[in-house]
């Protein structure tokens, strides 16, 4: 005994997780021209690469008893 179906499929519209994917893409390439031009590698946080680190502290002088 053979049993036949028809399987239709009807699609309408687009998916949520196309919606989703294309939001999340946009999110990841502003993240990332954030941190490349904006954040953590401009010349902003350049300042202390020329090796000049040494800090001179005075202390303040105290009284002879």
């Amino acid at each position: 005994m053979t049993y036949e179906r028809d399987v239709i499929v009807e699609r309408e519209g687009t998916g949520v997780g196309t919606i989703l994917g294309i939001i999340l893409a946009v999110v990841v390439v502003l993240a990332i021209v954030w941190f490349f031009f904006l954040g953590g590698m401009g010349p902003a946080n350049d300042a202390n690469k020329n090796g000049d680190t040494n800090i001179t502290i005075e202390q303040p002088v105290q009284p002879a008893p």
